[in-house]
């Protein structure tokens, strides 16, 4: 689950930070109940304030069923003048992100929330700092993050191959989380690349909606255009949408506790 998407999707503006903790935990929640067995990893922003803030948001995860999540060294904003720069997604400019100490606070308070209990998710640090402060500092704070417990590291904005292998060269042991946000910062490798260069999880947090918008576009441009939406639909009727999200399960549910209601349906 990528803020970027969250932000788009149930807000309908950009990944600039105006996102909610419940915003988060709602998407989530929702991708969760939908993949059923598979494992879902969710963007968790900065955590959302500070340690008391943090622990909040790891335990909210925990209980929506988050396998993993992502707390990011961007944050409290920067002050420079009379300028306030707030967090953004991590393949636009300008990012500012807080000092090592302060964010090894936000991976330790989320260590610390985790319970005992084998479904509490994983933690997944990540930092902003290539773009403002340099390869090794980034490398040094995910380094700082695996001793005080945080399980996979995510280096955000990777420019090259070589700046990738350095990151999971110097980082292993620890598993190591690329992300390609396709036409980004980072280049448009495929996955055995990257399993080639070291890492272990690969995410395409632009998949689903960019592919989404130009869907959408060209059928509402059908309907504007030709007065119908029968080819962007292709074929599919409202019930077969419905089974997309669950109808025949629900149906099954009803008919097991001995109702009715839906039998004209089947």
């Amino acid at each position: 689950m990528t803020g970027a998407g969250t932000t788009a999707s149930r807000l309908g503006e950009p990944d600039l930070g105006v996102a909610t903790v419940n915003d988060f935990v709602e998407n989530g929640g929702m991708i969760v109940r939908v993949a059923k067995d598979v494992p879902v990893i969710c963007d968790a922003d900065t955590g959302f304030g500070g340690p008391i803030n943090i622990a909040r948001t790891v335990e909210l995860y925990e209980r929506a069923g988050i396998a993993a999540l992502h707390i990011e060294d961007q944050g409290i904003p920067l002050i420079l003048s009379d300028i306030v720069i707030p967090k953004r997604c991590g393949h636009l400019l300008g990012k500012t992100v807080v000092s090592q100490e302060e964010y090894t606070s936000r991976i330790s308070a989320a260590c610390l929330a985790k319970s005992s209990q084998r479904s509490a998710p994983l933690i997944i640090c990540r930092t902003d700092a290539v773009q403002p402060l340099g390869l090794d500092e980034a490398i040094s704070r995910m380094k700082q993050c695996y001793k005080i417990g945080a399980e996979i590291a995510f280096v955000e904005g990777i420019l090259n191959e070589h700046d990738a292998r350095k990151i999971t060269s110097a980082l292993h042991p620890m598993p190591c989380l690329i992300n390609l946000a396709t036409n980004g910062n980072t280049p448009n490798w495929t996955v055995k690349q990257c399993q080639e260069m070291g890492f272990r999880v690969v995410i395409f947090p632009c998949t689903g909606f960019c592919s989404v918008v130009h869907a959408l576009r060209k059928a509402y441009s059908e309907v504007i255009l030709e007065g119908t939406d029968v080819k962007a639909c292709q074929g599919m009727s409202p019930k077969e949408f419905f089974e997309v999200v669950g109808l025949k399960e629900a149906m099954e549910i009803d008919a097991k506790a001995g109702g009715i209601a839906y039998n004209a349906l089947k």
